[in-house]
């Protein structure tokens, strides 16, 4: 699920922890992200954080997870009104 309001872009997914790679995995009906790292401490959570900074070229401090600490199913809110950002964001998250 992708959602656009005033602060950003939320989309919700699936982590998939201890992968052997990070990437992300559209299906027909999910979104599927692989992290390396172990749900142990937050390590997933921080590792899920650096890669998407990484991917998308948006500092870590505008990404939050709004839902689903502890959860495989998370909600991500990227805090950001840059246009390109959003549409290269809505480009691999729409399903």
């Amino acid at each position: 699920m992708i959602k656009q309001n005033k602060d950003g872009l939320m989309v919700t997914f699936k982590i998939v922890p201890n992968s052997s790679k990070n990437e992300i995995i559209k299906t027909d009906d999910t979104i599927k992200i692989k992290i390396t790292a172990q749900p142990v401490d937050g390590k997933a959570n921080k590792a899920l954080i650096e890669f998407l900074s990484k991917q998308f070229k948006i500092p870590k401090t505008s990404i939050e997870i709004l839902r689903g600490e502890t959860s495989k199913e998370k909600t991500i809110l990227f805090k950001t009104q840059d246009i390109s950002k959003i549409e290269a964001l809505k480009s691999v998250f729409e399903t």
